[in-house]
């Protein structure tokens, strides 16, 4: 069974805010790591500063033997992540549990 944390953000991942959701993010790891479950149910928005903090996670989890998956991302915030190529870096996911099956949990 793969160790792994899920780090659920919950409003907006944007320049304001994005600094302080990567050290929440990354000390999530360093603490339960090194998988990831990026849970988005609860994101209204994101933009490219966000982007980078799944894409700083997902190195992190490689970096530490992980794996870092996506999950139950709102349509608006999907369709965002498909158009900048994400679904190729990070496998999107219907729900948690398609997550932890994905995370060997």
């Amino acid at each position: 069974m793969s160790t792994y944390c899920t780090y659920a953000p919950t409003g907006r991942i944007d320049a304001s805010n994005a600094g302080l959701c990567e050290a929440d993010l990354l000390a999530l790891m360093e603490a339960s790591g090194p998988s990831v479950i990026l849970d988005l149910s609860g994101l209204s928005y994101i933009s490219s500063a966000g982007l980078r903090v799944l894409l700083v996670g997902a190195k992190a989890a490689r970096s530490k033997g992980g794996k870092a998956v996506i999950c139950q991302a709102p349509a608006t915030i999907s369709e965002v992540l498909k158009m900048s190529g994400f679904d190729k870096v990070i496998p999107l996911l219907p729900d948690r549990a398609a997550a932890q099956a994905q995370l060997g949990g």
